[in-house]
């Protein structure tokens, strides 16, 4: 996924957001589902790797390169980081004969460069130019500075790291054509040999983490090695450099608690406050030491499971073993050869700051994501970032992604989920409706024939016994036949057209006129005088081609049911609303009535199903409706909510696009 020194192990990133809310560049953002490296952004600081518990995050590995391009070679040079006894606590000083019989030809402490650099400290700090230095040994707090504090880049000391002091040293005194191998706890090294001011000093980075890797394939046991001394130069107090405060130690500078001109700070959180208020002009200290970790002791590739104390203790112990053992005076001669050796370098600008947005930005993201005042905004932390308007402030910055949202996501979880219960509802009642048409249409059509029978002797008798006036009874019964005959007759053919199996009409009809008309009728009703009833044309077109009988039939069956389900409320009201769509004409018809029990909304469209009083209806009204609407290739639906009202939604085609055989048009 990346070529940076981190990135994502794509098929072990569970989305829980970790590193992204423990970055403090805010260099991860979510990229099709995976927890992504910015690697412009990304200042190599490791954080991500400590804080996932799935092992999520990978680092660039030199393993290979040491193997194939280093290790086979004359003048292979291990410089180890002060921190090793934390991360083989058991065995630290068996670990300079491990290396060499690695392959390394030299095994020599890193900690001798923190010796070479202590003066220079100390010569910085006796300048007069009233600014507070910022100690640069540590890579991921100048890479965090050169790109997101700008104008705190003149405030590094000018200084090298250890690491490419020792580097210097080493190849200076033992040959330019030496391989040098830094091994420590930092990812950040990793990154620190790349820049262009101190390239070509370290030709390879190995974490701890990947010398036990090849200690293994290597078949290299460290207890069955022996107790070694490491390869001259020998380090002094640098030595002190993995614990907080020790470059103080090293360069014998002062850092009583009570001393406000020098700060020692360690660790993520603290770190990131000293250089902002530092930014702000608010701290007036002349030194500041600061390490990212908690001290190299608490560096993302220390893995030997120890606390933080214990792992102090480790190297404390080691320090303690072996100061009284260093022959000073070859050290000091060791340091004044050296004092010709440029262990200066400068530091440069790489801004990764990106525009703060707009508040009118920030609120419209915000709304994207359901939050459209400070009570919506949770504040959870569960995308990433500490507040709603921080995760949207990064957004607009291009770092995040509205699914980051985990409160949206289940909103919107549930909407799909409703939407599809919705639609899966539907669907069967679709299905079942179909059914019942065919059911329909053929009870219909098996009806229709011995009802036409029925009829036509009915009407022979009638004529035959109308003018004898002893059958005047039988005459009266005759009729009424007719008439119950002729009432089964109009039942038989709504429910054909219910089964869609009845005639269309076609014509382009205006529907704002046909509504007009309806309403007129209506409103002329003494029983209707109390319905405010209003109507608006969102649409300017409201033509559509359609059988307006038909279609006045079921707007009629909507209004009158809505009129009737308003009867117990003392302010009654209708609203009917047309939308233009791209190749429909819909149709809302509002009413705050009170509305369809959850239990009965299934069956609305059922033939012969209805809740009103005996005699006020068959139950056929909006099941014609629905095969109306149908039969014209449109959809018609409903929302309801009890005690407040429903809504009636149809959507007609403005064309008819296939006819069928029971379709004319003129």
């Amino acid at each position: 996924m990346n070529d940076g020194i981190v990135s994502t192990i794509r098929d072990r990133c569970k989305k829980c957001y970790s590193c992204i809310r423990e970055c403090p560049a805010q260099a991860i953002k979510v990229v099709n589902g995976q927890a992504t490296v910015i690697q412009e952004r990304c200042i190599v600081c490791g954080h991500c790797l400590k804080v996932c518990s799935q092992y999520g995050k990978k680092v660039l590995s030199d393993i290979e390169r040491v193997v194939n391009e280093i290790l086979p070679y004359p003048g292979s040079v291990a410089i180890v980081a002060p921190s090793f006894p934390a991360s083989f606590p058991e065995n630290y000083l068996k670990i300079p004969a491990a290396l060499r019989k690695l392959g390394f030809e030299f095994v020599i402490e890193t900690a001798f460069g923190a010796d070479l650099i202590s003066n220079l400290y100390v010569d910085e700090l006796q300048k007069d130019d009233h600014k507070t230095i910022i100690s640069s040994a540590c890579p991921a707090v100048v890479n965090y500075i050169e790109k997101y504090y700008n104008e705190l880049v003149p405030n590094l000391a000018p200084i090298v790291s250890p690491m490419i002091a020792i580097g210097k040293y080493l190849k200076e005194n033992l040959g330019s054509d030496i391989s040098i191998v830094f091994i420590g706890p930092c990812v950040a090294k990793k990154k620190e040999i790349t820049d262009p001011e101190v390239s070509g000093i370290i030709e390879a980075v190995l974490t701890f983490a990947e010398l036990k890797r090849l200690f293994s394939a290597f078949s290299i046991n460290i207890d069955e090695q022996d107790n070694s001394d490491f390869d001259p130069p020998y380090a002094y107090t640098g030595k002190s450099y993995p614990l907080a405060g020790g470059l103080l130690k090293t360069a014998k500078i002062p850092g009583d608690i009570l001393e406000k001109e020098v700060i020692i700070v360690d660790g993520k959180k603290k770190l990131l406050d000293l250089i902002d208020e530092i930014s702000n002009n608010q701290i007036n200290a002349k030194f500041v030491d600061i390490l990212f970790c908690e001290g190299c002791i608490s560096g993302p590739m220390i893995d030997s499971g120890l606390n933080y104390y214990s792992r102090r203790e480790k190297v404390i112990n080691y320090i303690q073993e072996k100061l009284h053992t260093t022959d000073r005076q070859l050290w000091k001669t060791n340091i004044f050869n050296s004092r010709s050796i440029n262990l200066r370098r400068t530091f440069t600008q790489k801004s990764q700051r990106r525009p703060y947005p707009t508040e009118d930005k920030i609120r419209e993201i915000l709304a994207e994501t359901n939050k459209y005042k400070a009570a919506d905004e949770l504040n959870c932390g569960a995308c990433g970032y500490n507040t709603c308007r921080e995760y949207a402030v990064a957004i607009a910055k291009g770092l995040a992604e509205k699914e980051m949202c985990l409160p949206f996501v289940i909103d919107k979880l549930a909407k799909a989920y409703d939407d599809l219960k919705e639609a899966q509802e539907q669907l069967e009642s679709a299905e079942k409706l179909a059914s019942i048409g065919q059911l329909a249409a053929g009870v219909a059509h098996e009806i229709n024939n011995p009802l036409g029978t029925i009829l036509l002797y009915s009407s022979m008798l009638r004529k035959q016994l109308e003018y004898q006036i002893e059958n005047v009874q039988h005459v009266e019964d005759l009729t009424l036949i007719i008439e119950e005959a002729n009432r089964c007759k109009n039942i038989v053919a709504n429910l054909l057209n219910f089964a869609r199996q009845g005639k269309l009409h076609i014509n382009r009809i205006n529907t704002c006129d046909l509504l007009a008309d309806i309403l007129k009728t209506v409103k002329k009703n003494p029983a209707n005088r109390s319905v405010t009833i209003k109507s608006s044309k969102l649409a300017e077109d409201c033509s559509v081609e359609a059988d307006s009988d038909q279609l006045k039939q079921v707007f009629l069956n909507i209004i009158n049911n809505a009129i009737e389900a308003m009867e117990d409320k003392p302010d009654k009201a209708i609203e009917i609303i047309l939308v233009p769509e791209e190749e429909y004409l819909a149709i809302e018809i509002k009413d705050n009535g009170m509305g369809i029990p959850k239990e009965n909304q299934a069956k609305i469209f059922t033939p012969f199903f209805t809740t009103k009083k005996i005699g006020k209806g068959t139950g056929l009204g909006l099941a014609i409706s629905y095969g109306i609407i149908k039969m014209h290739q449109g959809f018609i639906s409903f929302q309801s909510e009890e005690g407040k009202g429903t809504t009636f939604k149809i959507k007609i085609p403005r064309k008819i696009k296939i006819q069928s055989p029971n379709t004319t048009t003129n």
